[in-house]
């Protein structure tokens, strides 16, 4: 069987009269759209309107649940009991499904963003949470989660199904997990150094870590961002260089 990849990207972050990102740009370079549901960003109207789009394209459509911070993007840490991590994942998840619904398309995965994801990365109570409110809207959807993290642990013990994501401007530590921002190193600027790894970790199941050493790593899905003309850029490129390779780009929940 050929490799394949799935490429995603957080989409529909726009909000009222702020508009962030490029939308209509990067869709037609991923397989997989992550839309903001209201709490860290986006906003009804701009919800309809990326699932619109993403639909239009062909696209698979994710929810994107964040933390109610829209001041602070969603980055910001919170410290969650268990039942609002979940009452906050199933109250998001759901409104996206119901706008999916309604423009007679489906939701496909459900991907945690900022500060609840590198939360759930690193706390698997927390995680069992925001998968149990998954899994109450849709047990079928796909569970996004951070190669090696608790998220996907969490996931995979519960039944749902996972798909294993690798960011593809990060460096990892060890441990298999992101390296973190505040550190020098934290990312990837050499772009051609960046794509080299990608197909490393797609080909070979393998990624040489920060300190050196070679670890282990599945990816189901990459992160790739469109905020920006450089970003956009390194998207294209990113499609063009797997395509190249004989690497399928195919929606992270697409058995066929």
């Amino acid at each position: 069987m050929a490799a394949r990849i799935d490429l995603n990207c957080d989409l529909g972050e726009s909000f009222g009269r702020y508009k962030l990102g490029e939308d209509e740009k990067v869709i037609p370079l991923i397989s997989s759209a992550n839309v903001a549901c209201g709490f860290h960003a986006g906003d009804p109207l701009v919800m309809r309107r990326t699932v619109a789009l993403a639909k239009e394209a062909g696209i698979s459509i994710g929810a994107h649940p964040g933390l109610p911070d829209l001041q602070g993007f969603g980055r910001r840490t919170m410290r969650l009991s268990n039942e609002e991590a979940y009452s906050f994942v199933l109250y998001q998840v759901g409104a996206l499904q119901a706008i999916c619904r309604a423009q007679g398309t489906t939701l496909a995965h459900v991907k945690p963003h900022g500060a609840l994801y590198n939360q759930c990365s690193v706390d698997y109570n927390l995680s069992t949470a925001v998968v149990r409110a998954i899994m109450d809207v849709d047990p079928g959807l796909v569970l996004v989660g951070l190669a090696n993290g608790e998220l996907v642990r969490a996931g995979q013990d519960l039944g749902i199904r996972v798909a294993q994501e690798f960011f593809v401007d990060r460096n990892y530590d060890e441990r298999g997990l992101l390296r973190d921002r505040s550190l020098p190193g934290a990312l990837i600027t050499d772009e051609d150094l960046a794509v080299e790894r990608l197909k490393r970790v797609i080909l070979e199941g393998t990624l040489e870590t920060y300190e050196g050493s070679t670890i282990q790593l599945q990816a189901d899905t990459v992160c790739v961002h469109g905020d920006g003309a450089k970003a956009l850029e390194f998207a294209r490129r990113i499609r063009m260089d797997l395509t190249a390779a004989g690497i399928e780009i195919r929606p992270m929940g697409d058995a066929s």
